[in-house]
């Protein structure tokens, strides 16, 4: 299969899941609350790419969530030549992905982020993954969603959930305040073995996480509180702002290769607060 079909293959998927994933939320806020669309363009002076950046605040069940699709390509800067995969000898790239930040309303439904994409250089990968960050000590959902992505990834590779499930714990690490940004799920990049089969399993990657966060939803969202559980989910939100501006990824990318701000920080939850 050449490049360019995969590329087209792959943009097109996570097009279509930010869709499906959309019109879910929106069905939960018993569509009385809608996703503003907000489209842009990586350069103004050419084409280079853009994407499409979906926001929905204030709902009765999501504070805030952001579902970002992105297709951009170009020049990598000379300050990222050699440092991303195939880039010492050649600036050209192209990548595509979708990525989800929810923030919750009720402090009992936990924050959740997920994210897939495909990059090009010289050569192709996949990267990804999911993590859910509660607010309190919940190990029933602990054992519940580890069990659940154990499932999803033994169907590709029994050695898939324990190497993307230490290397979450890895990168979801705030080392300034030791301690994990939540309880962890799987995170994986460079992922360039047989390229049917990866892209199988990134679609279920983003099934998976429509099963989860659903039920995730189904489960929490009955819990009562109170304004003491909202301020220590405003707590925990600082942390969340924290590893998102020192440490991601994403974040580093998207400014480093002309993303859209809105985008790249939809991360950010409405109100947070420090202690």
């Amino acid at each position: 299969m050449n490049k360019n079909l995969k590329k087209e293959l792959t943009k097109q998927w996570f097009k279509n899941l930010q869709e499906i994933i959309c019109k879910n939320i929106e069905e939960l806020e018993k569509n009385k609350i809608f996703f503003k669309v907000k489209k842009w363009s990586r350069n103004k002076n050419k084409n280079e790419g853009g994407g499409e950046f979906r926001l929905l605040e204030n709902g009765k069940i999501f504070d805030k969530v952001g579902v970002n699709f992105s297709e951009v390509y170009g020049k990598i800067s000379k300050d990222l030549n050699g440092k991303i995969p195939g880039t010492k000898n050649n600036s050209n790239f192209w990548a595509s992905g979708i990525s989800i930040v929810m923030h919750m309303r009720n402090p009992f439904v936990p924050a959740m982020h997920f994210n897939t994409r495909y990059i090009y250089t010289s050569h192709g990968w996949f990267g990804g993954g999911m993590d859910v960050t509660p607010c309190f000590k919940d190990e029933k959902l602990r054992r519940w969603f580890h069990k659940s992505l154990k499932k999803m990834c033994d169907r590709h590779n029994k050695k898939y959930y324990k190497n993307y499930s230490q290397w979450c714990d890895k990168y979801f690490y705030l080392p300034h305040r030791r301690e994990t940004r939540g309880i962890g799920g799987i995170f994986f990049d460079y992922k360039k073995n047989k390229w049917e089969k990866d892209f199988h399993f990134i679609k279920d990657v983003g099934l998976e996480f429509i099963k989860i966060f659903n039920e995730i939803i189904e489960k929490k969202n009955k819990n009562k509180w109170s304004i003491k559980e909202k301020e220590n989910q405003y707590i925990k939100r600082g942390r969340y702002v924290e590893f998102n501006l020192l440490y991601d990824r994403g974040t580093k990318f998207g400014l480093q290769t002309g993303g859209n701000i809105d985008a790249i920080l939809m991360s950010m939850p409405p109100l947070a607060k420090w202690k």
